[in-house]
Parts: C-alpha cells; sequence; structure tokens
C-alpha cells in the first residue's frame, strides 16, 4: 500500500460520522453530506478529517457553528469551512432571504420573456 494510503487506512465511514458527531451535530451533519454526496465516500475523507482536525485550532463551539453556517450557505469544502473559521463568519448571524422578499428588480435580469 502507498504511504499517502497507509495514513487513511485506519479511518472507516462510522469511525468518521462518529469523531464529526463528538464535535456536534452540525459538524456531524456536514461530514454526512459530504461523504453522501460523492459516488464514493471514500472521496470524502480528506474534506472530513480535516474539518475534524479544525477542532484543535479552533475549538469545538465555532467548528460546529461554522459547520452550520457551511450547511446554509452549501459550502462543502474543507477550504470552505477554513475560511469561515479564518474569517469569524461563524460568530455572524448568517444573512437569509425570506422567500416573502420581493425580487431583485434591474435592467439586466432577463426575467420569464427572454425565451419567448
Amino acid at each position: 500500500m502507498a504511504s499517502s494510503h497507509r495514513r487513511h487506512a485506519g479511518w472507516t465511514i462510522e469511525r468518521i460520522r462518529k469523531e464529526a458527531a463528538t464535535i456536534g451535530p452540525a459538524t456531524a451533519a456536514l461530514c454526512d453530506l459530504i461523504l453522501d454526496e460523492r459516488v464514493h465516500p471514500e472521496q470524502g475523507f480528506r474534506a472530513c478529517l480535516g474539518i475534524i482536525r479544525l477542532a484543535r485550532s479552533y475549538g469545538q463551539e465555532r467548528l460546529d457553528a461554522a459547520a452550520m453556517r457551511a450547511i446554509d450557505i452549501g459550502a462543502r469544502t474543507y477550504g470552505s469551512i477554513k475560511s469561515i473559521l479564518a474569517n469569524n463568519l461563524d460568530r455572524r448571524p448568517s444573512p437569509r432571504r425570506s422567500a416573502d422578499d420581493a425580487p431583485i428588480l434591474h435592467s439586466n435580469i432577463r426575467g420569464p420573456r427572454y425565451y419567448n
């Protein structure tokens, strides 16, 4: 087995999910999303392991808050989570547009009649 593969040989999907669950529910949900959206869940191991490792630097509470924000905005990568933490976005409320907001009106938006 190649040395780059040996590092991850002891990790399984169940172990990653268990480690993520010890950090918090949002982190567990994010790792589940990363593993489930891949054709082969093993392709998401490095991203999940990196996210789990961020708990050492930033703490479990901040990492779980960052995971919640990442789920809200659709971010599914280690880099996105690290950026959220580095820029303290986990400590700010996420901007949400409600479905009741008026649509954006702008001359550059084509609208429904563009293709007809």
